[in-house]
């Protein structure tokens, strides 16, 4: 049957892209996350002294000619979309069959393009996007407007890469990149598409970033090692690094995918999308929109929590976050919650931020298709009022087939996938 439980077109994903601070490509990410590894590092990219954080999951071995997060947001979107549609083997150089859903930070100015304009323009460092529309009408600064000012990455993209339609860019915080997912999976099951190019990419690293989520007090300030600071679950844990990453999936019909002969290498079997605002950044203290988006997740794949067979946790490794995490995980699996491994990528790649949901629902298929759940590292003290079974440290080797990715940010926005074996 190429249809679901409600007479829906299965979802399935042909192709996937990844790259994180631990390397470039499936290979590299899977091997390094499987044996523990730690792509947290100290920031060189700019100052860092006075801060209270200087570690990140950074990417430095991929450069852009014009230093800013759109820029390299973009460049490392090209990467894994080259891997993504290449494994997928669909469509043709520059013509792809589908719509692009691109899940990225908000674009603004950056610290560094203020003072560039300032200092051009005479004025001061409180520079405004109108003196760069005067500027740029002067005949100057005319790649700072272009990319400031517009959708500039999504537009890029799709002229590359040659999706179908206007490019549709979200940015639902740390959810982003399960919304994307979600809305490539609905425009295939309403039968807009047979294909779906989706995308997660965050490179917000970047001097004013690192303050904002600073002064939140929602960063991690164990700078040394980097390697120890990320430690979702743990009774010591304090904050989450940042990071930056990308992910792109091609998402088919299962009839499109079976009459081309391509590859399955999962299934998309169920998303639940619940949005709360109880507050700008906190969780609500009851878990219900969690409890709700697992819920909804669970019954738009026609299942019930007893299928599930292991969680990649949201996981961030605040005292807040993994707490609520853990408070939804309790109520949809009752007694069982004490038994699900829920391992957290975070603990290796840091926080993607935007990025996160895309690449987390890879890390998930990768699990599925392997046998293999990544671990929970630097997990020491084990925090009696969570109770998980975090894959502790180690790599699991375990047969699952149907696995839940969450997507928990700031504002409310709530994302879970369910994502089902090929075979």
């Amino acid at each position: 049957m190429d249809t679901d439980h409600l007479g829906r077109p299965i979802v399935v994903v042909t192709g996937m892209g990844v790259l994180t601070s631990l390397g470039q490509g499936q290979a590299d990410n899977w091997k390094a996350l499987t044996n523990g590894t730690s792509g947290i590092r100290r920031i060189s990219r700019f100052p860092v002294d006075g801060l209270r954080t200087t570690i990140a999951g950074t990417v430095d071995f991929v450069s852009v000619p014009e230093p800013s997060a759109p820029a390299l947001s973009q460049r490392l979107a090209e990467l894994v979309i080259e891997e993504a549609v290449s494994e997928a083997a669909i469509g043709s150089a520059g013509n792809f069959p589908g719509p692009l859903f691109l899940a990225l930070p908000p674009v603004e100015m950056e610290w560094t393009q203020r003072f560039a304009l300032a200092n051009a323009s005479g004025a001061n460092d409180t520079v405004t996007y109108d003196d760069l529309i005067r500027a740029a009408g002067k005949g100057g600064f005319e790649p700072f407007y272009r990319r400031f000012l517009f959708g500039s990455v999504g537009e890029a993209l799709a002229d590359r890469f040659g999706t179908k339609g206007s490019p549709v860019a979200t940015s639902t915080a740390c959810a982003s990149g399960g919304t994307a997912i979600q809305l490539g999976v609905e425009a295939i099951r309403r039968g807009e598409t047979d294909a779906a190019l989706v995308v997660g990419t965050d490179c917000s690293v970047n001097a004013e970033s690192l303050v904002r989520f600073s002064l939140l007090s929602a960063l991690s300030t164990r700078n040394d090692p980097p390697s120890s600071a990320s430690r979702p679950f743990s009774k010591d844990r304090e904050g989450f690094v940042m990071a930056e990453g990308a992910g792109a999936l091609v998402l088919e019909s299962l009839a499109s995918a079976r009459a081309r002969g391509a590859t399955v290498l999962g299934i998309m079997e169920g998303c639940g999308e619940v949005a709360d605002g109880f507050h700008r950044t906190r969780s609500s203290p009851d878990g219900k929109p969690i409890i709700a988006c697992m819920r909804a997740a669970l019954a738009d794949a026609g299942l019930e929590p007893d299928a599930i067979g292991y969680i990649n946790a949201h996981g961030t490794g605040t005292p807040e976050n993994d707490k609520m995490e853990w408070v939804g995980v309790s109520a949809v699996f009752g007694e069982r919650a004490t038994s699900i491994p829920m391992s957290s990528n975070k603990s290796m790649i840091g926080h993607s931020l935007t990025a996160a949901g895309a690449v987390e629902a890879i890390f998930t298929v990768l699990s599925i298709r392997n046998g293999v759940l990544p671990p929970t590292i630097n997990y020491d003290i084990p925090d009696p009022a969570l109770p998980v079974d975090c894959v502790p440290n180690v790599a699991r080797s375990a047969t699952v087939r149907h696995a839940i990715s969450n997507s928990f940010g700031f504002g409310g926005q709530n994302v879970c996938l369910v994502l089902g074996a090929a075979g």
